[in-house]
């Protein structure tokens, strides 16, 4: 593959890759939005799922991403950072959210309930800057 870069961003979803307990993988298929220009990733999660707790533990993560027709794919490995869980509706942890979802999906029908929502849910952002990348095309893209 020639720019494995070129296939972040191009679908909204993907496969965060964490490291449980033992070593293995925890793969979770998430939501992402992609930062071209830092080479970054953001993904909303919740405080008290694996692959948060995997990302605490080990911070060190892979995220598989495919062509919208399924004929490449990229991986691209980087060190996570966690930010601070929502637990105020008017908190900066929920603005960051808040942020996130409108630079994916638009706005939102109820903006009150949202931020009550990502404080009921414990929701936090993971920033994952990728350092490396490679994939396979089929034609070489």
């Amino acid at each position: 593959m020639n720019d494995p870069w070129s296939l972040f961003g191009t679908t909204p979803t993907g496969a965060l890759v964490t490291r449980k307990r033992d070593g293995g993988p925890q793969l979770s298929n998430v939501s992402y939005l992609w930062d071209p220009g830092a080479r970054s990733l953001l993904i909303s999660v919740t405080d008290d799922r694996a692959k948060t707790r995997n990302l605490r533990r080990d911070p060190r993560a892979s995220f598989y991403v495919t062509s919208p027709d399924f004929g490449a794919y990229a991986v691209g490995e980087g060190v996570a950072e966690l930010g601070a869980v929502a637990l105020a509706p008017d908190d900066a942890s929920a603005d960051a959210l808040v942020a996130q979802y409108r630079a994916l999906r638009g706005e939102h029908p109820d903006w009150a309930e949202f931020r009550t929502a990502m404080v009921a849910e414990r929701r936090l952002l993971v920033r994952l800057p990728l350092t490396y990348a490679y994939g396979w095309a089929p034609d070489g893209r």
